[in-house]
């Protein structure tokens, strides 16, 4: 079993003005995911204090960090991270469509070893406006990403979308890979965080995953870390098959 969990922690800042990256870490731990996702991360920002978010949070789990930058000011960054103790490489990291005036934003590729499998997992944070999400989805689905012949099953994308289950943006997505949570879209919602209404935050995987359960991380300290809550899901990569029905030989006359 791989359990993944996907999480925009807003640069690590509380609802309670604090900025605690040892706090999300405690939220993330409470669940013991083996993959991580996490969205809106600052790294050596003075706003943050100048440290690497990413690395921080990733420290206090044990685990090594991917950083991608989606925007760069001077020598600050800010950008998505996949997290894991899995054996992992970094496959591709690059910018994605964006409109004037709008955010850059992002996508992080990473190749994780599980026993006998190697899983793809893609993270990225969509932009607000819905013409720029769906020219960002395009090219998640392009040869860049989904696409690309070495992406190949088993695959996990997710992330923040910003796009509400049925959407058409999610349609899209789900089309190339099923939503983690099946006929039951509208299920666990993850924003905002001190009273969930909304589900923006979404787990895609390929047909060949199984997916055991899918469920939000709740609790005081989940809904004061971050304004969003933890999306995490448990996935077969390989479904266990029925054995073969033995028949036995006729023996010759």
């Amino acid at each position: 079993m791989l359990r993944v969990l996907t999480y925009n922690v807003r640069r690590c800042l509380g609802a309670d003005g604090r900025l605690a990256p040892e706090r999300i870490a405690a939220v993330i731990a409470a669940c013991r995911p083996d993959v991580v996702a996490l969205q809106e991360l600052d790294v050596g920002r003075a706003r943050s204090g100048g440290i690497d978010q990413a690395e921080a949070v990733a420290g206090h789990l044990g685990m090594r960090s991917h950083f991608h930058p989606a925007m760069r000011v001077s020598e600050e960054l800010y950008g998505d991270a996949i997290l894991t103790a899995l054996p992992s490489r970094l496959v591709r990291a690059q910018a994605l469509p964006g409109r004037d005036g709008c955010e850059p934003r992002g996508a992080l590729w990473v190749s994780v070893a599980l026993g006998d499998a190697e899983v793809q997992v893609v993270t990225t944070h969509l932009g607000l406006d819905r013409r720029e999400r769906w020219a960002q989805a395009e090219a998640l689905l392009g040869p860049g990403f989904l696409g690309d012949p070495a992406c190949r099953d088993p695959v996990v994308l997710l992330g923040d979308f910003n796009a509400l289950p049925g959407s058409g943006v999610h349609r899209r997505l789900a089309a190339r890979l099923p939503d983690a949570h099946g006929a039951r879209a509208w299920t666990r919602p993850t924003f905002p965080a001190r009273l969930p209404l909304l589900r923006i935050d979404h787990v895609f995987v390929s047909r060949g995953v199984a997916v055991r359960a899918v469920r939000t991380l709740g609790g005081r300290l989940a809904r004061v870390a971050s304004d969003h809550l933890p999306l995490v899901a448990d996935l077969d990569l390989a479904p266990a098959v029925a054995p073969p029905i033995s028949v036995p030989r006729e023996e010759p006359a």
